[in-house]
């Protein structure tokens, strides 16, 4: 048996099921194929279940790619005031919670509700537990350019829409499926890796497992000199938390990454006014009026840090816990790796992309949208605004076929 559609869209994450809905919206006959046994998984595991689905500051900086220009056109002419809007309209509660992050109030699957129902009003047919295998290019064929096998069926298209993803997070369905379709057309990968994902100790860090679960503020630098300033959390594997996520992006295996323990004092200043008043006062006491405690007590125990009064600290002490408390050089033995990880850095090759249509220069027909191109965002909803951006601009570019 034989299918026709105007439209094939591949991966039923937030870039598919907005590029299905919007080109529908504006009259395309459009398919959407998915692996999964329901749509949008990475949406609803996302921003805690309730999905980070954009931020009210976003611009070019917040993205990392080869070619930095490439996200410029897709995120001014679809932007998240525009999504912001579409949420309104359907009446989804959300809330602002640090640094611009927009959140649903009351669960992600509010936002794959709203996908579904614009897919449902514009009458995208949804196909799910889709294998795909074949995929060609047919010659001289301007209406039926591209068949592929869907579970053993042959479906015709005139436009294909890659929007399979990355690597990261393999249990809810990523495949490397995107990166082979641009490969078998010819199309450059760059190789990916996991990103905005969490480090792991080396054997001779291991023994801060012991702090498993506390959480502190930190600035984290990279050796490239970007640093950010959030939340650190010491796990059972390594290190995690906002400020270190960000830094992955930023991160080269077999370098270390620069942390401030104590962003807010100077701990050298701190002790000497401490020393003025109380100098009869431990080292440990005093250091935990600003640190956690078990961290203090770790360090005494692993001997980074020798107790005594205050009045004692010495010069070469005072050098030494600077170092320690506001020049930690952590290198990391790696990372998580895609299990954990939010998104997948590098992709395909957006020099082989246009930026406008999202429309591979040498493949008339062939489009990629999303995570699987080289592309990356920060931390903080930026992610999903690219998602929606690059699936807008596609949409738009399809109704021109």
């Amino acid at each position: 048996m034989n299918n026709y559609s105007e439209v094939i869209i591949i991966g039923a994450g937030a870039a598919g099921l907005f590029c299905a809905s919007q080109a529908a919206k504006l009259g395309k006959q459009v398919t959407l194929f998915d692996n999964g046994k329901k749509v949008g998984r990475k949406i609803l595991m996302s921003g805690g279940g309730f999905c980070n689905f954009t931020n009210l500051d976003v611009t070019p900086q917040h993205y990392l790619s080869q070619n930095p220009h490439f996200v410029k056109s897709a995120l001014a002419r679809y932007t998240q005031w525009d999504f912001i809007a579409m949420v309104a309209e359907y009446g989804i509660a959300y809330h602002e919670k640090e640094l611009g992050q927009l959140f649903t109030d009351e669960g992600a699957e509010k936002i794959v509700e709203m996908l579904l129902s614009e897919c449902e009003k514009y009458g995208v047919n949804i196909q799910l537990r889709q294998q795909i295998s074949g995929v060609r290019k047919q010659e001289n064929d301007h209406k039926r350019r591209f068949s592929l096998i869907a579970n053993g069926q042959i479906w015709y298209c005139q436009s294909l829409v890659i929007a399979t993803g990355g690597l990261s997070m393999p249990g809810l369905g990523a495949s490397p499926f995107g990166y082979q379709i641009a490969e078998h057309f010819g199309i450059q990968v760059l190789a990916p890796r996991a990103s905005l994902v969490p480090f792991t100790w080396r054997e001779i860090d291991k023994f801060y497992t012991a702090l498993s679960g506390i959480a502190l503020p930190i600035v984290a630098t990279a050796q490239n000199g970007k640093a950010f300033a959030n939340n650190m959390l010491f796990t059972h594997r390594g290190i995690s938390g906002p400020a270190i996520l960000q830094i992955s992006n930023y991160w080269q295996p077999n370098e270390s990454i620069e942390i401030d323990l104590l962003p807010s004092e100077n701990i050298v200043d701190f002790l000497q006014q401490l020393r003025a008043t109380s100098p009869k006062l431990l080292l440990k006491n005093a250091l935990a009026k600003v640190l956690p405690k078990k961290l203090v007590e770790l360090w005494i125990v692993q001997q980074l840090v020798q107790d005594m009064p205050i009045a004692q600290l010495s010069k070469p002490i005072f050098q030494q816990l600077d170092q320690l408390i506001h020049h930690w050089q952590f290198l990391p033995n790696g990372t998580e790796g895609y299990r954990t990880a939010e998104v997948t850095m590098g992709g395909i090759d957006t020099s082989a992309v246009s930026s406008k249509t999202m429309e591979a220069y040498s493949v008339q027909g062939l489009y990629f949208i999303g995570e699987v191109l080289d592309v990356t965002g920060w931390l903080g909803g930026y992610n999903f605004q690219w998602a929606w951006s690059s699936a807008y601009v596609c949409a738009q570019a399809l109704l021109l076929k």
